[in-house]
């Protein structure tokens, strides 16, 4: 059992299961009914993506250290309460079933996904 990070909107693999969008917004141009379908995400769960003013950090930041502060205040958003349980919840479901949890973004390095993918294996999460 596995969770697998990925990129929202690609093909999904065979043994996936869930898919978890940890988006701020949903696809734009693309009808609700349709998320799944065309592998966007079957839940989503903006619980565990950047708050709006993070985002916008992100996606100015040109060098490593804007980045790193960028990554910095996220690992502070995710160490509150809600989401810190919700990390919990998900690295102790990886030993049970296989899900994903993903975002848009092309480059995961930058991206996100990333810092989730470490927040996870550091809660001992069994991540493809």
């Amino acid at each position: 059992m596995t969770i697998r990070i990925v990129r929202l909107g690609t093909p999904r693999a065979a043994d996936e299961g869930l898919r978890v969008g940890t988006v701020r917004r949903p696809p734009r141009g693309v009808p609700k009914s349709e998320f799944a379908s065309r592998d966007y995400y079957d839940v989503w769960y903006p619980a565990l993506s950047p708050s709006q003013e993070l985002v916008a950090q992100a996606l100015h930041a040109t060098d490593e250290k804007q980045w790193r502060a960028f990554v910095r205040h996220f690992r502070k958003e995710m160490a509150e309460p809600d989401a810190s349980r919700t990390l919990d919840l998900l690295a102790a479901l990886s030993h049970q079933t296989n899900f994903s949890v993903g975002c848009y973004c092309e480059d995961e390095a930058h991206c996100h996904r990333s810092v989730l993918r470490e927040l996870l294996a550091e809660r001992g999460a069994v991540i493809e």
